[in-house]
């Protein structure tokens, strides 16, 4: 398991000041991905309880409103183990703040029954389509992606988009 990068303050993916991680590794490909150098499962860094202990350090400051998992693809079967344990750790260590994951995998096809979503506050699914991109949306690229409030739809057994005007900041 590897990760390309951690950004310490990040205000572009998700609301308010937060700490990113980008995983290493994608199989997707997305046309135009925003973030190629992920793609390659071999690069980047080791993903050890160091890394896990870095995030929560950066993450120990009360401007940071929470933390942003993208990559790469953090839900790949090759990421999925180390995302979870970064996401329980975050929330042991920090449960008013917000877990935002961004996946090619579908919350209802791929992901609905994993652990890492007992963590994670918000889940922007579905693969990045050129050909739907579109710059006023919020929080995605294309509009085949879902923001969703991933609580309530696992409560309702159901994909719950996320209410935008809330924005789940803090929990």
């Amino acid at each position: 398991m590897r990760y390309n990068k951690i950004r310490k303050m990040d205000i572009s993916n998700g609301p308010g000041v937060r700490v990113s991680i980008f995983m290493q590794g994608c199989s997707f490909h997305c046309k135009n991905c925003f973030n190629p150098e992920t793609w390659d499962f071999k690069s980047g860094n080791e993903f050890t309880d160091e890394t896990i202990n870095k995030v929560l350090d950066l993450a120990d400051k009360d401007y940071i409103v929470g933390l942003s998992i993208l990559g790469g693809e953090p839900m790949h079967p090759n990421n999925i183990k180390a995302t979870t344990r970064l996401a329980k750790a975050f929330k042991e260590k920090y449960p008013n703040k917000t877990i935002w994951v961004w996946s090619g995998f579908l919350f209802d096809r791929d992901l609905k029954d994993k652990e890492v979503l007992n963590y994670v506050d918000v889940l922007v699914d579905g693969q990045y389509v050129d050909e739907l991109h579109n710059f006023t949306l919020k929080w995605r690229g294309s509009s085949n992606q879902r923001v969703i409030d991933v609580k309530q739809s696992l409560k309702n057994d159901k994909v719950v988009l996320l209410d935008e005007e809330k924005e789940l900041v803090g929990v």
